[in-house]
């Protein structure tokens, strides 16, 4: 029997709601045995592990009452065999097309990680919502990251790098900055579907969990320093496009309001509480009426009643 293409581990805590359509679009355009997934249901209370274990063979599911990404993930390497291997998050889409893709990337000469495109599914979020996004996907720092994907794929020794990582929250930002320019890289041909906030206090829940975990990497002495958006970005962006005036106004608002949010965190040094956007996980959308459609909007696109999410 050949090996597996790639091998994908999934951490997850209570996603029983989103975790089947992870994997049906997965698997549903895989050959039998063509990837390797381990799910790792972490301190689960709900059926996460029952609704993953029903996609046959490909997919094994182990089970912690330990709710930790960082400990889920350590258990799904301990598990998982071959390269390249694939670090995804239970609340994304992505297709086996994908998976092939990342994996081809990482046969070019020194390329040790790669992570696909976000394709933003913006269906039925509020306005401030979607403004965000507007100003947030067009920042360079954003564009050419690796973090806020919800996908990182690693050859071996990108996958030593990793397993080196100090434990922090924003545990996507820290892979991200492991590797230089030169080391990884962002495959247009591949895209993920990333859910933002439905909600302007849900996104604030993201934004404050986000300035908090940047805290905590800019504080260690053993990462390297972590992209930071200033304002020469904001006024560059302007300049290109004068039009998103208000978006840079709000996206600016959002910002202080976010970091005046985290200073009780981040004085008690709580880097541990987790505030999570349940908004993108409730059913809803348009889009999961047709499983693995997205309603994608790109820079530059306006905004209507309708358009079609790291971090996200």
């Amino acid at each position: 029997m050949p090996l597996p293409v790639a091998t994908l581990v999934v951490p997850a805590h209570n996603e029983a709601a989103v975790i089947g359509r992870l994997l049906r679009g997965l698997l549903d355009g895989a050959d039998p045995g063509e990837f390797s997934i381990v799910v790792v249901a972490n301190g689960c209370t709900d059926a996460t592990a029952s609704v993953a274990s029903g996609f046959g063979a490909d997919v094994t599911v182990l089970e912690t009452p330990v709710p930790s990404k960082a400990a889920a993930l350590r258990l799904g390497d301990e598990a998982a065999s071959g390269f390249p291997r694939l670090y995804v998050d239970a609340d994304v889409e992505l297709t086996a097309a994908g998976v092939r893709v990342l994996a081809a990337a990482l046969e070019r000469s020194g390329t040790h990680a790669a992570a696909p495109e976000r394709a933003l599914d913006l269906v039925n979020v509020s306005w401030p919502v979607s403004w965000y996004y507007d100003v947030w996907t067009r920042l360079p720092s954003v564009r050419d990251g690796l973090f806020g994907r919800g996908v990182i794929a690693v050859d071996a020794q990108g996958c030593e790098r990793l397993a080196a990582l100090p434990s922090v929250m924003a545990d996507d930002l820290a892979a991200s900055i492991a590797f230089s320019v030169s080391e990884r890289a962002v495959v247009p041909e591949a895209r993920v579907g990333i859910r933002p906030p439905r909600t302007f206090a849900d996104l604030m829940r993201r934004r404050v969990r986000a300035v908090t975990s940047v805290t905590e990497v800019e504080g260690r002495d053993d990462m390297p320093a972590a992209p930071r958006t200033g304002l020469s970005d904001l006024v560059r962006l302007l300049r290109a496009e004068p039009a998103l005036a208000p978006k840079v106004v709000l996206f600016a608002a959002v910002a202080l309001l976010a970091k005046a949010r985290a200073r009780r965190a981040v004085r008690r040094g709580d880097y541990l509480t987790w505030l999570r956007d349940e908004s993108s996980r409730q059913p809803g959308h348009e889009s999961e009426r047709q499983p693995g459609h997205h309603v994608e909007r790109q820079p530059g696109q306006q905004a209507g009643h309708r358009t079609g999410t790291g971090e996200a």
